[in-house]
């Protein structure tokens, strides 16, 4: 009987390959499968040239696989004895369905292990000079996912206005709505925002403005993954960004 090999729920970072962990490095130089999310640039892969890949990615409604395919695929190589890298954009428990995969495989049986990655809720603001906290600003943050209000509300509608720095993710097609529904309870129409795409991308990019300028921001083309920062510390954006060496993502002011 073969015996079992590895899943590793493996996080990818915001996409810079210098930003992946070494633990991550390594099981992508050992992979014998890869398993990769729509995000997950090519350069990442190609640090495992032995091994075969599978695109199961999503985007926008656009599903290459289901989730439980997905489980089926990891599953069934393991049982042959792969060492299988399920490789996710940003960190595999922060909106990567992580949680549903690690318990699918412990149901099966699997060896598996999480790999943590540096999360694009934290990196992508980061990148583009903004802290997600600051003292005098925000004291903590709070990280939504925005594709759709019935997701959002029950976090952002019982939070006081201003109390903490929203970071949202998988909201860039919703970002008037969920404008609208921050103003509609109480926050400041005047409220710094920003719209970081790509960060640590090609053509990175971020807007900055205010809360109610949301629905409007003049984006550029293309489907580069992007977030929201809603908060005072979207504000030093202006002012860090410009300062930062070599920083991937340009600062685009909009008045």
């Amino acid at each position: 009987m073969t015996a079992p090999g590895l899943v590793s729920l493996v996080g990818a970072g915001p996409g810079d390959p210098e930003l992946l962990t070494r633990r991550a490095l390594d099981r992508l130089g050992r992979a014998d499968l890869i398993l990769n999310d729509a995000l997950v640039p090519d350069e990442l892969v190609a640090l495992a040239p032995q091994a075969r890949r599978f695109y199961v990615g999503k985007r926008a409604g656009r599903h290459s696989i289901d989730q439980d395919g997905i489980h089926r695929l990891m599953i069934r190589a393991a049982r042959r004895g792969d060492r299988v890298v399920r490789l996710k954009c940003g960190d595999p428990f922060v909106f990567g369905r992580g949680g549903e995969e690690a318990l699918a495989l412990q149901a099966a049986g699997v060896p598996f292990e999480i790999v943590p990655g540096v999360t694009s809720a934290i990196a992508g603001p980061a990148l583009a000079g903004i802290p997600v906290t600051h003292r005098g600003l925000a004291s903590g943050f709070v990280v939504v996912s925005g594709h759709a209000e019935s997701a959002y509300a029950p976090i952002l509608g019982s939070l006081a206005p201003a109390a903490a720095t929203v970071v949202v993710l998988m909201g860039l097609t919703t970002r008037g709505a969920l404008a609208g529904f921050l103003i509609a309870r109480g926050w400041d129409a005047a409220t710094p925002a920003a719209v970081v795409l790509g960060a640590s991308h090609d053509g990175a990019a971020t807007w900055t403005g205010r809360l109610d300028g949301l629905a409007a921001a003049a984006l550029p083309p293309g489907e580069l993954p992007g977030l929201l920062v809603i908060g005072a510390v979207a504000g030093l954006a202006t002012t860090l960004a410009p300062a930062l060496a070599a920083t991937p993502v340009a600062a685009v002011a909009v008045p």
